[in-house]
């Protein structure tokens, strides 16, 4: 891993950009020893840069942990093969001509997942190895089928926080029970992208015997700031006071 930038910020936030190998990321750190480590993902279509990540990153940070994003294959500003910028294209005009099917979401979504995962478990490993981070980890972000396919995968996420704003594919669904850690999924009750009946048989069918669903009304980027604060709460109940 090779830190390419850092800024200082005025609540005490060290934020530094890096690269590990074609992976870019940006790491935000409290400054005050090593730190449990939450990843961060973003929407697909989003960059590690969006405002409301880095926002939700550095008031995270400020509060005691160490906060990581990063750019996966095929997710925000990688470069882009021909076939990713074909189903990119494919699905956009999907969506400008009355909405995707479920099979146009299940051929967009489903590779990209597929894609990310192993740059994500990278940077997991590399992230870990620094002084600034430790575990357990959490896993908080907009993209509940990224974190669902993690959670199966990483025994070191002990706890996630997803946003059920977005479109899991049907193999995802189906982990969805084995998914079993401490887990608090946000529901925007009037989400026009998202069936409110599918997020909450996803919540239904998540095998963690400690969940909680919130929900507010509200469309897609409604979320009430104060979620994130309760989402704070949460990651101190279940990383910190932990042996590592």
């Amino acid at each position: 891993m090779r830190f390419t930038a850092e800024q200082r910020h005025e609540d005490g936030v060290l934020e530094r950009e890096f690269r590990l190998g074609e992976i870019p990321g940006t790491l935000w750190t409290p400054g005050d020893g090593p730190a449990p480590l939450i990843l961060m993902s973003h929407n697909n279509g989003l960059p590690k840069a969006d405002p409301r990540l880095v926002a939700r990153a550095r008031y995270t940070a400020a509060r005691g942990y160490a906060v990581a994003s990063i750019d996966a294959a095929g997710c925000g500003d990688r470069a882009k093969s021909p076939a990713e910028d074909r189903a990119r294209a494919e699905f956009r005009a999907a969506m400008q001509a009355g909405g995707p099917t479920e099979e146009a979401y299940e051929s967009f979504i489903g590779p990209l997942v597929e894609r990310a995962v192993p740059d994500w478990l990278t940077a997991l490993d590399a992230l870990l190895e620094l002084p600034d981070a430790r575990g357990p980890v959490g896993y908080s972000g907009g993209w509940a089928a990224l974190g669902i396919r993690l959670a199966v995968l990483e025994p070191r996420i002990a706890a996630a926080g997803f946003f059920a704003g977005g479109y899991v594919p049907l193999a995802r669904r189906a982990e969805a029970p084995r998914v079993t850690v401490p887990l608090l999924l946000l529901l925007q009750w009037d989400d026009e992208g998202n069936p409110r009946q599918r997020a909450l048989d996803l919540f239904d069918a998540f095998g963690s015997t400690q969940k909680t669903l919130h929900a507010n009304l509200g469309g897609h980027t409604g979320i009430p700031w104060f979620e994130l604060e309760d989402g704070v709460r949460f990651f101190d109940r279940h990383l910190k006071g932990r042996d590592a």
